[in-house]
C-alpha cells in the first residue's frame, strides 16, 4: 500500500493512502529529469485548474447564483488580517 503521513490533530502522525491520482502524478516526476520540465508541468496543472474554475463560474451564474454583485462583494471585501499595536 502507497501511504503519506499527514499530522492528526492531535499532533500524531497518520498514513494517508495516496489516491490514483496522486500515485499517477508521482509516476510522471520519476520522469522529470529538469527543472524546465518541472515549470511546464506545473504551469500545465495551473492552467487545467483555473479553466475547471472557469467552467464552476460559469454554471454558477447560468444558474443564476453568481453574477456581477456577488463578483464585486468580493472585490471589496476587506480580509486582512487587523494589526494590534
Amino acid at each position: 500500500m502507497n501511504n503519506l503521513s499527514t499530522p492528526s490533530p492531535h499532533g500524531e502522525m497518520l498514513a494517508t493512502p495516496l489516491n490514483p491520482v496522486q500515485l499517477h502524478l508521482l509516476r510522471m516526476f520519476s520522469y522529470m529529469n529538469s527543472e524546465a520540465q518541472l515549470k511546464g508541468l506545473k504551469q500545465v496543472l495551473a492552467d487545467y485548474y483555473f479553466n475547471e474554475v472557469e467552467k464552476g463560474m460559469a454554471d454558477l451564474e447560468d444558474q443564476g447564483l453568481w453574477g456581477r454583485e456577488q463578483s464585486d462583494a468580493v472585490m471589496n471585501e476587506h480580509l486582512r488580517t487587523p494589526y494590534l499595536y
